[in-house]
């Protein structure tokens, strides 16, 4: 993975249809996805349970491009390498989720994987400065976690500009998880987001309105940083 700035949309296959994922990873990604990104769950650090490693190495053959996991789970550190085998390209981790996050953020690089980490909305950037230089992608939640379809929580886009402003020209992505749409998009990218996650914005009318969804969402970031859509 070449690191890079450009604006990137991550459609969440938590809002797709179960029964066909394999079809709607790749729906997505012939419609303009950049990456998949996978929201997995255990019901005890949040309130739903997805997937496990097992569907991960089942979609993985179906995804050509990155596969983005975001572990909301606890404790993290026993299923690392079983996301790493499963294919994941990112193995995203909570701050919240454990008391060694150092140590965490290590043994995902340890895989040869990409080393993300998730701040919940009622986290601090503070303890990120900590372990810059573990991390590939920070990424900040614009609703509590556990559930699709939540609304954009907008005090979240002051973090994300100091975010912004405490990573510098570090190689590091910043996305943006929670409740974006056409309307909030623009809002994250102008404070600082270059990787947006979408759920049912993208897959609402399904497959034959993903690539008008996708669009969608990337015209208006992009209008809001100058980009080319």
């Amino acid at each position: 993975m070449t690191f890079d700035r450009s604006l990137r949309i991550a459609p969440s296959i938590l809002a797709a249809d179960f029964a066909a994922f394999g079809a709607e990873c790749r729906a997505v990604e012939d419609a303009g996805a950049d990456w998949v990104h996978v929201d997995v769950m255990d019901g005890h650090f949040v309130p739903n349970i997805t997937f496990g490693p097992q569907m991960c190495a089942a979609i993985r053959p179906h995804v050509r491009g990155v596969m983005d996991v975001h572990l909301m789970i606890a404790p993290v550190d026993p299923y690392i390498e079983a996301f790493a085998a499963a294919g994941a390209d990112i193995i995203t981790a909570h701050l919240e989720a454990g008391p060694h996050i150092h140590r965490t953020l290590q043994a995902i690089r340890a895989t040869g994987k990409k080393a993300g980490l998730a701040i919940n909305p009622g986290t601090d950037i503070a303890p990120v400065a900590e372990v810059l230089d573990l991390l590939d992608l920070v990424c900040v939640m614009t609703v509590n976690p556990g559930f699709g379809g939540q609304s954009f929580i907008a005090s979240q886009l002051d973090k994300i500009a100091r975010l912004r402003a405490l990573i510098g020209d570090r190689p590091i992505h910043i996305e943006v998880d929670g409740g974006i749409t056409p309307d909030t998009a623009p809002r994250a990218a102008a404070a600082g987001a270059d990787v947006l996650v979408a759920g049912s914005a993208v897959f609402r009318g399904g497959p034959q309105a993903y690539g008008t969804n996708i669009r969608a969402i990337r015209t208006a970031a992009a209008a809001a940083t100058g980009q080319m859509a």
